[in-house]
């Protein structure tokens, strides 16, 4: 007689038959429409609360706001996707964001003053948790696809990451055409339509079975910290990109106001940066991808945190909307870089079972600069901007220098990847 258990049991019948779908049915397309959701609220939101309010200091505030709760959701998310598996936290996360933002596309034509600032923030909050729970997935079942890819990880990260790159390219430029020509409504129907569709086309997979009870959020992150701890080369990797992720958050928060108020730009010019900068960053996934075969992971992350850290140290002096522009898209590319290696190390090194978990955590790090961006942009007057932007280079430049001085030896970024 089979011995008790409370267990859950896996679904049986028809409902366990799961169709069979390639990568790109299974992973790449669905990522693609979250990606176009996730960009169009990270972009298009901030320029939506600088158009309600008028306010580069409300516009910080907004930005700091829409990333302090995602922070606080990581860890629920890793749980929750390990627990439940990334299909079903993917499409119920999509299916809230929409809510939420057609909720929003009603309210803001009929309010003004206090009540419509109030909707804005309050949609930043929670776009901002909805999306990384569906982020969260998404790159729980891109992990899934790199593990089967085995030896061609690097490859599969490149194409998400080039995916990701596309909709930062495309996001940026239609947010801020729709809010000019459409105004809020046409900007957050669009939202919600990307996010219904991530929902609609959510890969197709399920959690291991059996399943163990929930893990708790707070051991979630323990096991996290443990295996990051027990990853030295994903660690120091991981220390450099948190102090590069502080230059980059500041940049990004003060992107509206540096260009808009000091170098006489408009909306439609913040999203051209960020859409060049997708451009910028494609071109050097591309490269980094066959780079890698050739060369390792240790000299392609090396050269693009050289680039990244250049480019910030001399962005400061930026005088003129075009140096801005070029310098962003370098400091950008140069992150793109950081971040193929990132994934590829993260996809070979971490195992299976502790992935949304460890996942979690690297990404609760990697993004814990970002609300601090957006407060030093509220608290920082305008023309000391650039000296703030400074200060965070010459840390970023320093951070990526020790990391990657400390990878040098170590085999997994030394050896080419095969072919």
């Amino acid at each position: 007689m089979p011995p008790k258990h409370a267990a859950l049991r896996p679904p049986t019948g028809r409902h366990v038959r799961v169709p069979a779908f390639g990568p790109v049915r299974g992973v790449y397309v669905p990522r693609t429409a979250d990606a176009g959701a996730f960009a169009m609220s990270t972009y298009g939101i901030p320029l939506l609360v600088l158009a309600v309010t008028d306010s580069a200091t409300l516009t910080g505030i907004a930005f700091m706001l829409e990333w302090v709760p995602r922070l606080g959701a990581f860890a629920l998310a890793g749980a929750a996707v390990d627990r439940f598996g990334s299909t079903r936290v993917l499409r119920i996360a999509s299916v809230l964001r929409a809510l939420v933002v057609l909720a929003a596309a009603l309210v803001l034509p009929t309010v003004g003053g206090t009540v419509a600032i109030a909707t804005v923030m309050l949609l930043a909050a929670l776009t901002g948790v909805l999306t990384e729970f569906s982020y969260i997935a998404a790159e729980t079942a891109g992990g899934v696809a790199s593990r089967d890819a085995g030896g061609h990880a690097h490859r599969v990260q490149a194409v998400l990451l080039g995916i990701d790159q596309g909709a930062t390219l495309a996001g940026p430029a239609l947010a801020g055409v729709l809010l000019q020509y459409t105004g809020a409504t046409g900007m957050l129907l669009t939202i919600a339509v990307c996010s219904l569709l991530g929902a609609a086309l959510a890969p197709r997979q399920r959690p291991a079975w059996p399943q163990d009870a929930p893990v708790p959020v707070a051991q979630g992150l323990r096991i996290g910290w443990r295996t990051l701890r027990s990853l030295p080369a994903l660690g120091w990797l991981c220390v450099g990109l948190v102090l590069s992720n502080t230059a980059i958050g500041l940049v990004q928060a003060a992107g509206p106001v540096l260009v808009i108020q000091q170098l006489g730009g408009t909306s439609s010019q913040v999203g051209l940066v960020w859409s060049a900068a997708a451009v910028a960053s494609l071109a050097m996934v591309a490269l980094a991808r066959f780079a890698i075969d050739r060369a390792g992971l240790w000299p392609v992350g090396a050269t693009a945190a050289a680039l990244a850290s250049l480019a910030c140290l001399a962005l400061a002096a930026a005088h003129t909307y075009t140096t801005f522009l070029v310098l962003v898209a370098l400091l950008m590319a140069g992150e793109a870089g950081m971040t193929v290696v990132l994934r590829t190390l993260r996809a070979h090194l971490v195992p299976a079972e502790v992935f949304g978990s460890t996942l979690s955590l690297i990404i609760l790090l990697l993004l814990a600069p970002f609300p601090l961006a957006g407060a030093l942009v509220a608290l920082t007057p305008p023309d000391l901007l650039g000296h703030a932007i400074t200060a965070c280079a010459v840390l970023q430049a320093a951070g990526l220098a020790v990391s990657f001085a400390k990878l040098r030896t170590h085999p997994a970024t030394r050896r080419p990847l095969p072919a």
